[in-house]
């Protein structure tokens, strides 16, 4: 069970060790192991994320350390407070709006996800706005 929590208390250890620019690369990094190469959440995959990445392999040890956990804690309550706690993770926060979303698949590419992230923005920050549901007819696309 402790390994489960390895993924992201490394990337809120890399972020406050070397900046929140690297969030992205080692998220991605982590998530394509994990769901397209369906690794184990273990030491190896996380040294192999990291590698990549090009951040320092000692970040696998803060896989089982809680010396970033009250910075984890803050980091999740910041989210859920902006959204509300009857939503799933991740949140995405812009200015004042926050939301959880959206789910798509495939992702669209260029101009198609800037229309779809202006959409998003515009419907979330609406105020009253809360939610918008349908059916999934298609299982998840990494392409």
């Amino acid at each position: 069970m402790k390994l489960l929590w390895g993924p992201v208390r490394i990337c809120i250890a890399a972020a406050a060790r070397h900046g929140d620019e690297v969030l992205l690369p080692l998220y991605t990094a982590l998530g394509r192991r994990r769901h397209l190469e369906k690794a184990q959440w273990n030491t190896d995959t996380f040294a192999a994320a990291l590698a990549e990445v090009g951040l320092p392999a000692d970040l696998v040890d803060t896989a089982a350390s809680d010396e970033f956990d009250q910075a984890l804690r803050a980091s999740h309550h910041d989210g859920m407070d902006r959204v509300g706690m009857d939503v799933g993770t991740p949140v995405i926060a812009v200015g004042d709006t926050a939301f959880f979303g959206p789910v798509v698949t495939p992702a669209p590419k260029g101009e198609a996800a800037g229309r779809l992230w202006d959409g998003v923005v515009l419907v979330a920050g609406t105020p009253g706005f809360y939610e918008l549901k349908r059916t999934r007819d298609a299982a998840p696309s990494f392409d």
